[in-house]
């Protein structure tokens, strides 16, 4: 049964110990010559509103996105020991990572709010970028708003590896913004509370299938072969 499984990167696959934000923040100090007065506020949400939100809240003109989108991933790359030595790749992802990309039928990618640059910097930082299909995932830089982006994902993932429009998609992830991002486009949602929501404020979300984390691996793999082909 073909599955499309997008998995969130921050608080769902690794944890990057504040590095994320030290990106932002270089980025915003590139720009203004100065330190933010607060750090960025994540929340799921895209780059591009990420960065915006930063320069309004200080009362600056926005840059121009493609000085930014390059910003953010000089920031990025500049980061990769530091994430290393302080970030980890959470329970059981590398095991549920390569279980999935062993599926036949299924493609395994990513749908994450950052720039395409930096998760590739965060996932090969422990290892987990060869099990994934990048080139298929969606970006920050692909739309402002999360569930735009799982369009961006299919279509991909339909001119890549010809899979049917119509394939069963399931979305990963820690925030109540993947639950909408799913429920809005039709997709599954796997939810995990490994990030800074609880289990009971994902189920609230809407989320059914919702884990402590994801290092079951058996109970992943059997959630997501139940959302293939529906």
């Amino acid at each position: 049964m073909e599955l499309f499984v997008l998995w969130d990167i921050d608080h769902t696959l690794i944890e990057n110990a504040g590095v994320s934000k030290e990106i932002y923040a270089a980025a915003f100090r590139g720009f203004s010559g100065r330190e933010p007065t607060e750090p960025a506020r994540t929340e799921g949400r895209t780059d591009r509103l990420i960065i915006r939100d930063m320069f309004v809240r200080e009362g600056l003109p926005v840059p121009d996105w493609p000085f930014v989108e390059t910003a953010l991933a000089q920031a990025g790359e500049a980061r990769l020991e530091e994430l290393r030595r302080r970030g980890t790749a959470l329970p059981g992802v590398h095991d549920a990572l390569k279980a999935a990309s062993a599926q036949t039928g299924w493609v395994s990618s990513v749908l994450t709010g950052n720039i395409s640059a930096n998760p590739r910097v965060k996932l090969a930082a422990f290892g987990l970028d060869s099990l994934l299909d990048l080139p298929v995932g969606a970006y920050g830089a692909d739309a402002e708003l999360r569930p735009h982006l799982v369009a961006v994902a299919r279509g991909r993932a339909q001119r890549r590896h010809g899979v049917s429009a119509g394939i069963s998609t399931v979305l990963v992830g820690d925030t109540p913004r993947d639950v909408e991002a799913a429920l809005t486009t039709g997709s599954r949602i796997l939810a995990v509370a490994s990030g800074i929501h609880t289990q009971e404020e994902l189920t609230a979300a809407g989320a059914v299938e919702v884990l402590p984390d994801l290092s079951d691996t058996k109970r992943v793999l059997g959630i997501l072969e139940s959302f293939a082909g529906h």
